[in-house]
C-alpha cells in the first residue's frame, strides 16, 4: 500500500486508500456502504448528515479566505 495514496475519510477519520469524492470531501469505501445502508430514521443517519454539512462549511470558510 503506497503511503502516498491514502486519504484521510471525512465520516470516519481514517487513512483509507480507496473511496469517492462528493464534491470536496473524500469518503472512504467503508463508509460509503454504511451510509448508503442507512435509513433515514436511523439515528447514525444524523451523524453521516452532520459530518457532511461540517466538511463542506469547512471547505466554503477555506476558499472564502483564501
Amino acid at each position: 500500500m503506497n503511503v502516498h495514496s491514502m486519504k484521510q475519510c471525512h465520516i470516519c477519520e481514517e487513512e483509507k486508500e480507496k473511496g469517492i469524492y462528493l464534491l470536496v470531501s473524500f469518503i472512504c469505501t467503508d463508509c460509503e456502504k454504511e451510509m448508503l445502508n442507512t435509513a433515514p430514521e436511523d439515528e447514525k443517519y444524523q451523524y453521516y448528515v452532520e459530518r457532511l454539512k461540517r466538511g463542506l462549511q469547512n471547505q466554503l470558510n477555506m476558499r472564502l479566505l483564501s
